[in-house]
């Protein structure tokens, strides 16, 4: 994180981990396969079960999923790996779809399916549940992580 992707070496990580450069060499044989391991423990919700909505009661279902896409993108390093994968995507774009498809991609499906079951159900009418999913979680980040990414204090609890 501290020194972008194309600055980063295994050498030294395996030295700022404590590891000898042969243990993480055999576990990864190259920092695309680091960097995709780290991703995938971010978004794997590894101490984030991710919360399955309750079918039927759509409010409450949202403020569910809300709360709980909050959470995750309120993880420690979050706009750390964010920001990474900004920076370093016109270089390596193998990192922006392996961000994209290893988490984004995958809450977004599951917010879909939500919404779809709950049109096929009658407790909501959703013509276009990716749409819907788009617009649902775009306005989620857009108060709860994107101000975030400029504004190192910024927090949604703390009244900004």
């Amino acid at each position: 994180m501290e020194n972008g992707y194309g600055g980063a070496s295994l050498a030294k990580i395996a030295e700022a981990a404590d590891v000898s450069s042969a243990t993480l060499f055999k576990r990864f044989p190259t920092k695309a396969a680091l960097f995709e391991a780290i991703v995938t423990e971010y978004w794997a919700f590894a101490g984030h079960e991710g919360v399955e909505p309750e079918s039927g009661d759509p409010r409450k279902g949202l403020v569910t999923i809300g709360r709980d896409y909050v959470e995750l993108l309120s993880q420690p390093q979050m706009v750390s790996l964010f920001r990474l994968v900004i920076a370093e995507a016109p270089r390596f774009p193998e990192l922006a779809r392996a961000h994209f498809a290893l988490g984004k991609a995958l809450y977004f499906e599951n917010v879909r399916v939500y919404l779809r079951e709950e049109d096929a159900i009658g407790t909501l009418r959703i013509p276009d549940p990716q749409s819907a999913t788009t617009q649902f979680l775009g306005m989620v980040a857009n108060f709860a992580f994107w101000p975030r990414l400029l504004l190192p204090s910024w927090s949604p609890s703390n009244g900004h």
